[in-house]
């Protein structure tokens, strides 16, 4: 899965100069770039980028200023790097949680100093997030986003899509279970659900309800009760609880 960067800089040479460093890295994709901390800041809470790389130039503070405005809408920040000609922002920078502080000319060995060391302290270890059917000279293409469970019969594997369409694939459940993202649960011999449209869980009927247009229930078997518990563990993470 690809690391996605903002770049927000005043300069269009510096800003090009580290945008053709950045290149080499395939899994490193700009999300967006801003010329001042107000631009910034949109383009940082539009796009939510993985790491955010500033020129600090001359408004160096007013940047840190940004930075600590950010906390007040994000439930983490991103991986900031900051850049200057001096360093005159460095202590300001490390005390302000930045990952890395380069000083200009951009250089292409400290680039890559610190994306090898955000490669290892920060891995993406997600599958894709797409998942591919073949069929003899067939390819088609699922966006794993879209795919709201899966159902086996024998050798065959429906995919049931959020757009209402069923996608036959003629392989085992178990073929796709290790291809699929994380948030994918199998909770049945035959059904592997997508976690991200799970609105309840029954214990009593054994059944989990995914919700979209319409809510579509699913059973789950005593085999799979471990995974069940996991789930719930996970959704209770980010849910407010309000236990009768």
């Amino acid at each position: 899965m690809d690391y996605t960067y903002a770049i927000i800089d005043s300069s269009a040479a510096s800003k090009l100069q580290l945008q053709l460093y950045l290149q080499e890295y395939e899994d490193f994709v700009c999300a967006g770039v801003a010329t001042n901390p107000s631009e910034g800041l949109n383009t940082i809470l539009k796009f939510t980028p993985d790491m955010v790389l500033i020129n600090l130039g001359e408004d160096g503070m007013d940047y840190f200023q940004m930075v600590s405005e950010l906390n007040q809408y994000m439930p983490s920040l991103p991986i900031i790097i900051g850049y200057s000609k001096t360093k005159k922002f460095a202590y300001n920078a490390i005390k302000s949680g930045f990952f890395d502080y380069w000083i200009l000319p951009h250089n292409e060995f400290d680039v890559r100093k610190t994306i090898m060391r955000l490669r290892k302290q920060h891995p993406k270890h997600h599958l894709p997030s797409t998942i591919c059917l073949k069929s003899y000279n067939d390819y088609r293409y699922l966006d794993t986003k879209d795919i709201l469970y899966l159902k086996s019969d024998n050798n065959t594997t429906d995919f049931y899509m959020r757009d209402g369409n069923v996608i036959s694939a003629f392989k085992t459940l178990k073929s796709f279970e290790e291809r699929l993202p994380k948030g994918f649960i199998r909770i049945h011999q035959s059904y592997i659900l997508n976690s991200r449209y799970v609105s309840r869980i029954n214990y009593g009927k054994s059944i989990c309800t995914l919700h979209h247009n319409h809510e579509e229930e699913l059973p789950f078997s005593k085999t799979y009760k471990d995974k069940i518990d996991a789930l719930k563990e996970m959704l209770s993470k980010t849910a407010v609880k309000a236990v009768n």
